[in-house]
């Protein structure tokens, strides 16, 4: 049973965050002085953080009182956080024993600095803060709204340096599979899409817990109906086969991408922050695939031809809005013979304003050569269409109209990171030799077969073949085997230097799912990724994830802060992993170093972790 937040505050410990701080602050000293060049057989750490750790003040002052309406960010190391600055310094404590020490390294885990740290102070909003999001200031000052501009990214600078406090009552979320039915109420604290949804089945509230029955506005039969009617309406839409890697638009709480999940199909549900709320939120508290999103003035940040099929019901996306550009986006990462579902009242109504939105849609659709390979009405009386994207430029070069035009030809890597809308045509993928892609290889084999569009250098494939077997071996006998990582209680990952997903792919049999994040100043192998069949998005760590506070169960990063020292700041990056992480959330980070490794059972890993979990722990009997 969870225990009280009272009780946690009575305990009087400090937050995560500082020790998450200091502990990235001596590992990034370290690295900075003693890192080398990587290689399959350099000697490594690991270092794993856990929000258990319990953090130690030099001569504390008596805490102040905490605010009933204000609890701390960490659940695990609750703490007594005053609105007004503190300024103890505040140190890890001694590691347990000479062998401790040398399994993490002989890091130095005592270094003192004096940081103060406060709640945000955003009133009832700090407990869902997303600062690149809910910049309220930049927001206001923009000149138009009518593109979905105040729903872009508009991030603070200087980044705030603030604690994103507990909802009240929070509690270990629901396990996985579990909470892809219900989650905590407590968790995710908002009702408003019951009452909004309430003809739909959205979601319910049932006591203590938020339900969700699998309904939809356009799934009035249940989601799995609506699953089976796709492939019934399309039987070459296969499931877990030549579909695997698929983007929802609007998803509402991601019931559509929770129940392609039994089919080996994984989904990247995405929605804005808007007045539909919490619906991101309520989908990664379920353990579901999302981020949020919104097509408005700026390119999603995925790669070309990255998705096999693309799925809007009812999304509220004007798709023929400003020249067509939104559905040009989605042709832009739509894979060549990929389709896009589009279930909306246009496909099965015949009033004025839905013709004339399925006049401009077929237009548009034929001009950029879609074509429509079904569309039908179920037995409820909703309709949808079902386009497939070409594979060759043989309807290109027979337009009449060249409108709109073909893109130019790339010249840099990740452009679609705060890159505008473009009125082109997105060119198709080709080989290293420059012969156009076919479809990928059919799940599973693609996961571990040769990724098209790796590089045509002569070693290219021989390395790819080697960051698979080595990231395999390691998750193996070290990740899940030698260290203190309950999987059980882990569902939402994050690599923050994914690389090829070679981390990601050693754990696709576990019941977990990655977001691997490819960052814009690193090798651009976001494309690999996906046509590996995994899921992932480009991102800059000098700012924060488009994501709610306390997303994530565990966070891996394999070299990434050396990289970031000469753009950011590690404290605000120790921040925003503040924020992402779930109370009991893991860091693992990695790390190539000069200075003497502890050879340990598995070899060339070691690792550091503090504290068992002591609060918010609960048997799961619900």
């Amino acid at each position: 049973m969870a225990i009280s937040l009272q009780s946690v505050f009575k305990e009087r410990k400090f937050p995560f965050l500082f020790a998450l701080t200091f502990l990235l602050i001596s590992f990034t000293i370290l690295l900075f002085y003693n890192s080398s060049s990587f290689s399959f057989s350099s000697p490594s750490h690991s270092l794993l953080v856990s929000t258990d750790l319990h953090v130690t003040t030099s001569q504390p002052p008596p805490p102040p009182p905490q605010p009933r309406h204000s609890p701390s960010r960490s659940a695990n190391a609750a703490a007594v956080v005053s609105s007004k600055p503190n300024d103890a310094a505040v140190s890890l404590p001694e590691p347990a024993s000479k062998t401790t020490a040398a399994a993490a390294g002989d890091v130095d885990l005592n270094m003192s600095l004096n940081i103060s740290w406060g709640n945000c102070k955003l009133g009832a909003l700090a407990v869902d803060y997303i600062p690149c999001l809910d910049n309220w200031e930049a927001i206001k000052k923009l000149q138009s709204r009518r593109r979905m501009e105040h729903r872009e990214r508009h991030c603070p600078d200087p980044s705030p340096r603030c604690l994103v406090p507990l909802p009240i009552g929070y509690k270990v979320p629901v396990r996985w599979p579990k909470s892809r039915d219900m989650i905590w109420y407590s968790n995710v604290p908002h009702p408003k899409l019951v009452e909004y949804k309430k003809e739909q089945n959205w979601v319910r509230k049932s006591g203590d817990y938020f339900v969700f029955p699998g309904g939809g506005t356009q799934f009035k039969n249940g989601v799995h109906s609506y699953i089976d009617f796709i492939h019934k309406t399309l039987p070459a839409i296969t499931w877990g086969k030549n579909i695997r890697v698929i983007l929802d638009v609007g998803c509402g709480v991601a019931s559509f991408g929770g129940y392609l999940l039994d089919k080996d199909v994984i989904t990247m549900s995405f929605a804005p922050k808007d007045e539909h709320e919490a619906q991101i939120q309520f989908a990664l508290e379920r353990g579901i695939p999302a981020i949020l999103s919104v097509i408005g003035t700026q390119k999603l940040t995925f790669p070309d031809n990255a998705y096999d099929l693309i799925h809007c019901a009812r999304c509220r996306v004007h798709w023929d809005g400003d020249g067509g550009k939104p559905l040009l986006e989605l042709n832009r990462i739509l894979r060549p013979g990929g389709y896009f579902i589009w279930s909306a009242t246009p496909v099965y109504l015949d009033n004025e304003r839905d013709s004339k939105i399925w006049k401009s849609m077929v237009a548009l659709t034929t001009a950029i050569c879609w074509k429509v390979v079904a569309k039908t009405v179920d037995s409820t009386g909703i309709g949808l269409v079902i386009y497939q994207k070409p594979s060759s430029y043989s309807c290109y070069k027979q337009r009449k109209e060249k409108l709109p035009p073909l893109c130019e030809q790339k010249t840099k890597q990740n452009v679609s990171w705060y890159e505008p809308l473009s009125y082109c045509i997105s060119h198709l993928p080709v080989d290293s030799t420059g012969n156009l892609l076919r479809w990928s290889t059919p799940w599973p084999q693609r996961l571990s077969s040769k990724p098209p569009s790796l590089p045509s250098e002569p070693d290219a494939e021989d390395i790819f073949n080697e960051d698979t077997k080595h990231w395999a071996a390691l998750v193996s006998e070290v990740y899940l085997d030698g260290l203190a990582i309950n999987l059980a209680r882990i569902r939402n990952v994050m690599d923050m230097n994914a690389g090829y997903g070679g981390f990601a792919a050693a754990l696709i049999e576990q019941p977990l799912w990655v977001m691997n994040v490819v960052p814009i100043d690193a090798q651009d192998t976001l494309s690999i990724i996906f046509e590996r069949g995994m899921i992932g998005v480009y991102h800059d760590w000098c700012e924060s994830f488009n994501t709610y506070p306390r997303t994530y169960d565990l966070l891996h990063s394999s070299f990434l802060f050396k990289n970031l020292k000469d753009r950011c700041d590690i404290i605000d990056v120790a921040v925003e992993i503040d924020r992402i992480l779930r109370p009991g959330g893991f860091l693992l980070a990695r790390r190539v170093s000069g200075v003497r490794v502890n050879d340990n059972r598995k070899g060339n890993m070691s690792s550091y972790q503090a504290g068992p979990a002591e609060v918010l722990d609960y048997t799961d009997s619900e």
